[in-house]
C-alpha cells in the first residue's frame, strides 16, 4: 500500500513538473513563435524571435554605438536617436516585425495607420502592459485604461480649459522673469557669456510647473524634481533590462531606492495637498492653480478625486509638464542659434507685437513667427520620439490581421522627418512650412496628418495649452532682452532619456541687447 502511494505522489510530481514545464515552455517560446508565424504568413518582414531577450541586446550595442560620439550639425537627427527602428524601417518597410523581449512589436511608421491606432474608440489598444518599476515614474491619467480611464479624463479635462489657464500667466510672467533676470546677473558687465541653457531650462521649466500648479517656487518644489531625476535614471536601467515576472518585488539594492523615492514624493505631495486643502478651508487661497483646480473636480454625482488619484496625477504633471517643455526650449534655442536669420525674424515680430513690455496674454495669439518656430522644432526635435499601443484582441492595422498581445511600435521621429510627408527638405528648419498651421504643414500630396509632438485622438496630451503658452512666453522674453549663438564647445548629440536632449548639454553664447 504505502509502495503504490509513493507511486502515486511520485507520478503526481512528475506531472505537476511537466506541466509547469510546458506552461515555462509555452511562455518563452512557442506563444511568441506563433505569433511570429501569423505575422509572417501575411507577409510582414523583421527578425526573428529570439530567446527570451528578443531584439534588446543588439538595440542597446547600437544605441550605445550610434550615442559614442557628436554628430555633424544638421537635423537629420532619426538614425542616430532610434538606430534600430531607423534600420528595420529602411531594411524591411514601414511595417516591420521585431521583439521587445518575449513581445511581438509591430513598428509603424504611416501616418494613415498611426491616425488609425490613435483614434481607436472601440478600445482595442491600449498601453502596453510593462515593467512595475517603470510605473514608478509618472502614474495618473497616462498609464490607466478603459472607463477608469475615460471617468478620470472627464473629471480632470476642465482643470486645463483656456479660461483656467487664464489664471495661471501671473506664475508663467514670474518664472519667466525670474529666468530673465537671473541671466543677466550672470552676465553682469560681460558682452558674451557662455551658458549651458539645458540646466536652465530644465530650472525656469520646474518653477513654472511648481507656480503654475502648486502655487509655490521652485525652491519649495526642488526635493520633488531631484527625486524624480534620480528616479528617471533608475527607470531607465530597468526599461533596458530583461525583466521577469515578480522581479518588482524582490529586495535589491535598487528595487528599495525605487520604492524609497516613490514613498518620499508622495509624502511630500501628501503635505502640499493638505496644506493647500486647509488654506483653501480657510479662504486664503483663490484656487487659480492646477491643484486648487484638481482639489475641487467632481464628478456627475458629485465625488472628488481621493487623495491618492491627486498625488499620482501631480506626479505625472510635475514630470511631465517640466521635462517635455524644458526639452523644447532647449532645442528652440539651439536651433535658433543655427539659423539666425530666422532668429532675427522672431526677434522682430516679439519687438513689434509687444515692444519692450512684459508680453500680455492676448498678444500670445499674435506671435506667428514664434508660433511657426515652435512647431517646426517639435516636428524635427519631438520630446516624445515614439508612441506606444498594444492589441488587446485580434485587430487589422490596414491590411494586416494583427493577433492580440502584440506590441505596436509608432514612431514619431521617423514620421516627422520623412520626406514622403514633408518634401525633400524634410530634415531642413523650414519654419515656414507651418504658415497655414499644423493641419496643413504636411506636403499636399499625401493629404495626411503627420505631426504627432501631443499625440492624437481621444488621448491627446491635456497639457498641450499649458505646455504651449508657457514656450510662447518664455522664447518671447528671452528675444527681448537677449540674442544667442552656439558655442565653440557645443556638440550635436540628440539622445533620448525618455526624452529628446541633448546629450552633452546646450553651451550657448549669450549677448545683451
Amino acid at each position: 500500500m504505502e509502495d503504490l502511494i509513493c507511486k502515486a505522489v511520485g507520478l503526481c510530481g512528475v506531472v505537476l513538473v511537466s506541466l509547469c514545464g510546458l506552461a515555462i515552455f509555452q511562455f518563452v517560446w512557442w506563444r511568441p513563435k506563433r505569433v511570429e508565424m501569423k505575422l509572417r504568413q501575411q507577409g510582414l518582414r523583421g527578425t526573428s524571435y529570439r530567446f527570451l531577450y528578443g531584439d534588446m541586446v543588439d538595440m542597446n550595442k547600437l544605441m550605445a554605438q550610434s550615442w559614442s560620439k557628436p554628430m555633424a550639425l544638421h537635423h537629420a537627427i532619426a538614425q542616430r536617436v532610434n538606430p534600430f527602428i531607423f534600420n528595420m524601417v529602411q531594411t524591411h518597410g514601414r511595417i516591420s516585425l521585431s521583439w521587445n523581449q518575449r513581445r511581438a512589436r509591430l513598428t509603424v511608421a504611416d501616418a494613415k495607420l498611426i491616425r488609425q491606432i490613435l483614434e481607436d474608440k472601440h478600445g482595442n489598444f491600449r498601453k502596453p502592459p510593462q515593467n512595475p518599476l517603470i510605473d514608478l515614474l509618472t502614474m495618473g491619467v497616462s498609464n490607466l485604461e478603459g472607463q477608469v480611464w475615460s471617468n478620470r479624463r472627464k473629471l480632470i479635462t476642465p482643470a486645463f480649459h483656456h479660461d483656467k489657464l487664464q489664471g495661471m500667466v501671473p506664475a508663467f510672467l514670474s518664472s519667466c522673469s525670474s529666468l530673465v533676470n537671473k541671466w543677466k546677473e550672470l552676465m553682469g558687465s560681460q558682452e558674451c557669456y557662455e551658458l549651458d541653457v539645458m540646466p536652465q531650462m530644465q530650472i525656469f521649466s520646474s518653477d513654472v510647473i511648481a507656480r503654475a500648479a502648486f502655487g509655490s517656487s521652485y525652491e519649495q518644489g526642488k526635493r520633488i524634481f531631484e527625486l524624480q531625476k534620480e528616479q528617471v535614471v533608475l527607470v531607465i536601467e530597468a526599461a533596458q533590462s530583461l525583466y521577469l515576472p515578480g522581479f518588482s518585488y524582490l529586495p535589491t539594492k535598487k528595487n528599495k531606492r525605487r520604492y524609497e523615492i516613490d514613498n518620499e514624493i508622495k509624502s511630500l505631495l501628501r503635505d502640499m495637498i493638505e496644506q493647500k486643502q486647509m488654506a483653501m478651508q480657510d479662504g486664503k487661497m483663490d484656487g487659480e492653480d492646477l491643484l486648487s483646480l484638481l482639489l475641487q473636480c467632481k464628478d456627475e454625482g458629485g465625488r472628488e478625486l481621493s487623495i491618492e488619484d491627486v498625488i499620482e496625477e501631480c506626479k505625472l504633471f510635475y514630470f511631465a509638464g517640466q521635462e517635455t517643455t524644458a526639452n523644447w526650449l532647449t532645442w528652440t534655442l539651439i536651433v535658433l542659434s543655427m539659423h539666425p536669420n530666422w532668429q532675427d525674424k522672431a526677434r522682430e515680430e516679439v519687438l513689434k507685437i509687444c515692444g519692450n513690455k512684459t508680453p500680455a496674454l492676448q498678444s500670445l495669439n499674435q506671435l506667428k513667427v514664434i508660433s511657426m518656430i515652435l512647431n517646426e522644432v517639435l516636428r524635427l526635435y519631438p520630446p516624445v520620439t515614439t508612441l506606444f499601443r498594444y492589441t488587446l484582441k485580434t485587430t487589422n492595422i490596414g491590411n494586416i490581421c494583427v493577433p492580440p498581445g502584440v506590441e505596436l511600435h509608432l514612431p514619431v521621429i521617423l514620421l516627422h522627418h520623412d520626406t514622403d510627408y514633408w518634401g525633400d527638405d524634410a530634415d531642413e528648419f523650414n519654419p515656414e512650412r507651418f504658415r497655414r498651421g499644423v493641419s496643413n504643414a504636411a506636403t499636399a500630396e499625401k493629404q495626411e496628418v503627420a505631426f504627432y509632438t501631443f499625440g492624437w485622438g481621444p488621448r491627446y496630451c491635456l497639457g498641450q495649452s499649458f505646455a504651449v503658452m508657457e514656450a510662447k512666453l518664455a522664447l518671447a522674453m528671452i528675444l527681448q532682452n537677449f540674442w544667442f549663438e552656439l558655442s565653440p564647445s557645443y556638440a550635436h548629440a540628440p539622445h533620448t532619456i525618455i526624452t529628446l536632449q541633448p546629450q552633452y548639454g546646450a553651451p550657448l553664447l549669450l549677448h545683451r541687447i
